[in-house]
């Protein structure tokens, strides 16, 4: 009998089958989500499970957890990995439904992702806004 394959060796072949993202940009998007939906438990009061998560709030999620691990180096972590703008981590989100990693909605679609925020503004202000006064 043979075993399933893991979520890293999924992700290493799903990097590897779309070279212009490293494996650490889909193991970043899987970090986030949670970061995103931890942050969305701590707010409801009803006991709602619903667990979909918006493109414009993964987004924001993307961009306030890339800042917590990374500060002011966020922009120059996820271009490295291959992430310049908010399409690619649309790509990278629906790479990752493809292989059936992530479920999305019916109304889902990448170009949700589009033109969701400026990296350059949202990752060097935050940048300039940390960095030390002289």
């Amino acid at each position: 009998m043979s075993q399933s394959p893991s979520l890293d060796e999924r992700i290493a072949a799903l990097a590897a089958a779309d070279s212009r993202y490293k494996a650490d940009a889909y193991h970043f998007v899987f970090r986030a989500l949670d970061f995103v939906l931890d942050k969305q438990a701590e707010q409801r009061e009803d006991g709602d499970e619903d667990r979909h998560v918006s493109a414009i709030e993964l987004l924001e999620g993307l961009r306030e957890f890339a800042l917590e691990l990374y500060g002011p180096l966020a922009r120059l972590v996820l271009e490295h990995w291959g992430i310049y703008r908010t399409d690619d981590f649309g790509e990278i989100v629906f790479g990752l439904v493809e292989c059936r990693l992530l479920n999305k909605q019916d109304s889902d679609r990448k170009s949700d992702f589009r033109n969701g925020f400026n990296f350059r503004e949202a990752f060097d202000n935050a940048r300039s806004a940390t960095a030390p006064v002289t």
